[in-house]
């Protein structure tokens, strides 16, 4: 039996803004790096799609 597990550590799922980042792994913030800018992503879609709503609702009641 071994002192050390030798199983690769899976990354957290989840990431909370301003947490101590210095026990995680290389490989751990980059997946995080990863899954954040996957979610930036979906984020500035909502924004698009809700920008669009308004532009479509304000041109149905003539506002500028």
């Amino acid at each position: 039996m071994a002192i050390f597990d030798e199983e690769e550590r899976k990354p957290i799922a989840s990431h909370q803004i301003g947490q101590d980042l210095s026990l995680l792994s290389v490989d751990e913030l980059k997946y995080r790096i990863t899954q954040l800018q996957e979610e930036i992503l979906r984020i500035e879609r909502e924004v698009e799609s809700k920008g669009a709503t308004k532009t479509a609702a304000e041109a149905l009641f003539h506002r500028s």
